[in-house]
Formats: C-alpha cells, structure tokens, sequence
C-alpha cells in the first residue's frame, strides 16, 4: 500500500509531478492535513486522483460510488469532476476519518454531491440493489479491505450501467504480488481478485501501473 507510484524513482515521481500535476489547494492542504495520520499510506496518490478525476470527465459521468472514503481524497477529486448536479455515493465505516472529509467536501463547495453513508458498504450496495438502482451508476472506486474486493466488485458491477467503469486501487500492493513468500491476507485476497477480474468476460480491463496499481474495468 502506497501514496505514491512506487515504481518510479524519487528523482522521477518528482518530475511526473512538476509537469503534469494540476494541484487544487484544498487537495493540497487535504494531503497535508492525512500526513499526520498513522495510516496515512492509505490515502490515494495525486496523480491517482488526477486520473481518476479526468476519467470522470471524459465519460460524463454523473452517478458515481465509492467503497473506501478514508480522509476523502480521492472522493473530492471524483466529486471536484462531476458536474453540479452529480451524485457520488460515498461507503465507509468510520465516523472519524470521514468527519475529516466532511470539511475539506464543504470547505471546496462540492459536500451537496456526495451521500456518505456509515455502514458496511456490501450492506449499502445491497440496499441499493434491492431498491432497483442496478445499472444506473456510471463509474465505482474501489479501495477498502482487500478481504471484500470480490464481494464489493460484483455488486459494482450490478450496480453500473453497460460502459460504466468500475476502478480498484491497490492491485499491484507494492509488489508483493510476486512474492510467493507472502501469505499475509491482503496479498492473498489480491492476488485473488486480479485473478478473478483477469478472467471476467463481462468487462473489458486493464491493470495501469500507477501508484500501487489501478485496475480499470469497463463493463460490457
């Protein structure tokens, strides 16, 4: 897990940043604030963001969901993205890191876009399923506990209109993927899950080697 594209070297990440980053302040001084914090490794990288962001224009995208808000990241730039009257249904389960989020969302005008529900996010998905949104969502972000990568994928995957683009973060997990050595949990469930994506017909997909792994899915 990482902020950062960990395959390049220092000296060329800085220069991927200083051509290509176009930094919002409140991203900024949201990226400050996550620094402090113990699992700061857990927010997205910039240039993550940045791509995530310009993918939603691209598409359009008006209706969006993201599994894993932590200090919201990655959901302001998603959100930043999305026209006045989009929608991103934000899943998470902790009061206290979203709360964080909560004021960067107000404090760059886009808080009236985002629904933050606190609750396990398989649990809001299935709400949602069951009150027939399947195939009205437009693009997904997953990254959450890697255990449910599977689970939150597939009811994405219902969720999402044909062309919509579903994006799980983390499936390069800092190269352990390759390690046969590595057993822990969160190796195995990634390991896992870029299998079973690898052979899902219903998508079209590619693995983008920036920061710790970005795979793209696009639902046929």
């Amino acid at each position: 897990m990482t902020n950062r594209s960990f395959s390049l070297s220092q000296g060329l990440y800085d220069y991927l940043l200083s051509v290509s980053l176009r930094d919002h302040e409140v991203l900024r001084d949201l990226r400050a604030e996550t620094a402090s914090n113990p699992m700061a490794r857990m927010q997205i990288a910039p240039e993550q963001g940045q791509l995530m962001a310009l993918l939603v224009r691209v598409g359009g995208f008006r209706r969006c969901i993201e599994v894993g808000v932590f200090t919201g990241y990655s959901s302001l730039s998603v959100a930043q993205a999305l026209p006045d009257d989009g929608y991103l249904l934000a899943c998470d389960i902790r009061q206290d890191w979203t709360d964080i989020a909560r004021r960067y969302w107000q404090r760059a005008g886009v808080d009236h876009k985002i629904d933050l529900q606190i609750a396990p996010a398989l649990e809001t998905l299935t709400q949602r399923l069951d009150a027939g949104e399947a195939e009205t969502y437009d693009f997904a972000f997953i990254d959450a506990d890697k255990r449910g990568y599977i689970d939150y994928y597939e009811a994405c995957l219902q969720l999402l209109r044909p062309g919509g683009l579903i994006a799980v973060d983390n499936t390069l997990w800092s190269g352990r993927v390759i390690d046969p050595q590595d057993q822990e949990n969160g190796t195995k469930a990634i390991r896992a899950f870029n299998l079973h994506v690898a052979a899902d017909k219903r998508i079209e997909l590619s693995l983008v080697p920036i920061a710790d792994g970005l795979t793209l899915c696009r639902k046929r």
